[in-house]
């Protein structure tokens, strides 16, 4: 495969093991994943996080919902590491554009990660606010389009040609549901796909033998229903002929 996989998540154990791994090229993160990992100090996990990975790069997400404190906290984060990605919502939670935050930012020669994007308006709306500034990040939440019963395949797709006049812009796949959005998001030429800890534990299926994971299935059932106990009282097994 040539698109690249980001492990999403916050559990610095399991980030340090993934990266070990060559096949991670880089890590996201973001406020409610770090929440759900019981991170309390989020300068002190990025930090620990940033010293552990300095040379693969690592997307932070800022948390305030003012713009002006946004980029404060874009300041400060792009300040722990040259291998940071701000990555910046495309609104704030009363629907205000991020873009002149974010063609700001560029400016400034912070390298960010715009977040949460759905539609192709969005991307057609930033992706000038980052022409000519340094390596970003647009994330297209195609598992969440997914999730509305749309098909993302034609906005990935069609967000990757609005890409193509910014080469300093790569496109995130983001928040897929299962394997197979690796294998469509690598079809289409996306660049990267953000990946959680428990989709990347699935990997080793790729490609796997249909037969045997009909097998596997069934090893499963009877092995749970075994380690159960589960016993149907008088009544006798009837006989199959």
């Amino acid at each position: 495969m040539n698109v690249k996989i980001f492990a999403d998540g916050a559990d610095l154990k399991a980030i340090l093991e993934l990266y070990r791994n060559p096949v991670i090229k880089g890590f996201t993160t973001n406020p409610t994943l770090m929440r759900k990992a019981g991170v309390t100090d989020y300068e002190a996990f990025a930090r620990e996080l940033l010293a552990a990975v300095p040379d693969r790069p690592i997307s932070f997400e800022v948390f305030a919902d003012d713009f002006e404190e946004m980029a404060v906290q874009a300041a400060r984060i792009a300040a722990w590491g040259e291998n940071v990605f701000v990555k910046i919502p495309i609104t704030n939670t009363s629907r205000q554009s991020a873009v002149p935050l974010v063609a700001r930012l560029a400016g400034q020669g912070i390298k960010v990660n715009v977040t949460a994007l759905t539609t192709l308006t969005q991307v057609r709306e930033v992706l000038p606010a980052l022409e000519g500034g340094p390596a970003a990040f647009v994330s297209v939440f195609a598992g969440r389009i997914a999730d509305t019963g749309r098909d993302p395949i034609p906005v990935m797709a069609a967000a990757l040609e609005l890409l193509r006049p910014f080469p300093n812009v790569e496109l995130i796949w983001a928040s897929p549901r299962e394997v197979l959005n690796l294998v469509q998001a690598d079809s289409i030429g996306c660049h990267v796909i953000t990946v959680t800890h428990d989709l990347l534990a699935k990997l080793p299926l790729l490609g796997k033998s249909l037969e045997e994971v009909s097998l596997d299935t069934v090893k499963m059932f009877h092995e749970d229903g075994r380690r159960a106990g589960f016993q149907l009282h008088g009544a006798s097994a009837p006989l199959v002929r």
